[in-house]
């Protein structure tokens, strides 16, 4: 199967297994997607995740984490920048999601972070997603 963006593939597994009440989600893996799934893990989103070999690839298991089991606490995830429209964003103006209450992921020059470590760094570059 050919997926043309992989990113958006695994927030939309993520958004579909949280709804509908899974407690594990199984992602192909690469570098980038484990990045994404560090950042949910370090900001609480998710609560856990661990790589195995499946068949030929590797495979990301992201454990999903619910309030008093049972909404989840991902309510929202969005895929900004696409392949046919990439969405890039200076150092200063790097978006806040829900005034603070979410998070937004970047791909700056060095790697993979946080809105906020972003900006703590003062790095702009692409908008990957934003979750909360």
């Amino acid at each position: 199967m050919n997926i043309s963006d992989p990113i958006a593939d695994m927030l939309t597994r993520v958004r579909n297994a949280s709804r509908a009440r899974h407690a594990e989600v199984v992602v192909p893996a690469s570098r980038t997607k484990r990045e994404i799934a560090r950042i949910l893990k370090d900001e609480g989103f998710i609560a856990d995740v661990h790589e195995e070999q499946a068949g030929p690839g590797r495979a990301l298991h992201l454990t999903l984490k619910y309030v008093d089991g049972k909404a989840p606490v991902v309510s929202g995830l969005k895929r900004i920048s696409k392949p046919g429209l990439r969405v890039y964003a200076r150092k200063t103006d790097i978006p806040r999601v829900l005034g603070g209450l979410g998070i937004v992921i970047i791909s700056t020059s060095q790697g993979i972070m946080t809105g906020a470590q972003a900006r703590r760094a003062e790095l702009g570059g692409e908008v990957l997603a934003y979750v909360w």
